[in-house]
């Protein structure tokens, strides 16, 4: 290779370092937006998962507890346990109820009764905050949905 660099007459001399330079370039435009944006897509998938693993596991406690007192204490602890395992911040976390075939847009009008062969949805809303960015910038939200069906042939 040097004797095509001696031919063309192009001389080492110039070219000393700019490898180190090119590097910590390339480093700074290019990996550190990627290291950002796998942050942020990582709190995003985490605030999903957390909403989805939530709204499960409170509609199951729900669904299996003897009364709407119970079910509903149950219920709470369960999203708590369920957002925790996710660490995403329990103060960003909204329980509500739907009636069946209604979505998580009609969330808060319903309270289940716990009769038996009720149908009702359980809807859990996950504030999601990407990494660096100032409280005061929007922030946007994940639900998770879960369908309870409650047994028909229930004692009591």
């Amino acid at each position: 290779m040097t004797w095509l660099r001696a031919r063309l007459g192009v001389s080492d001399d110039g070219e000393r370092g700019s490898a180190l330079v090119e590097f910590v370039f390339v480093a700074l435009v290019v990996f550190v937006p990627l290291v950002y944006l796998v942050a942020g897509f990582s709190s995003v998938q985490r605030g999903v998962f957390a909403a989805t693993a939530a709204a499960r596991e409170a509609g199951r406690a729900l669904g299996t507890a003897p009364d709407v007192v119970t079910g509903q204490a149950r219920a709470e602890r369960a999203v708590e346990l369920a957002v925790a395992d996710q660490s995403v911040d329990a103060t960003d976390v909204r329980l509500a109820y739907a009636p069946a075939g209604a979505g998580c847009d009609a969330a808060g009008s319903y309270s289940p009764t716990l009769a038996p062969g009720e149908v009702f949805n359980v809807c859990v809303t996950v504030t999601v905050r990407i990494p660096l960015l100032p409280e005061f910038i929007d922030a946007n939200t994940a639900t998770g949905q879960f369908v309870v069906e409650r047994d028909r042939y229930v004692d009591g």
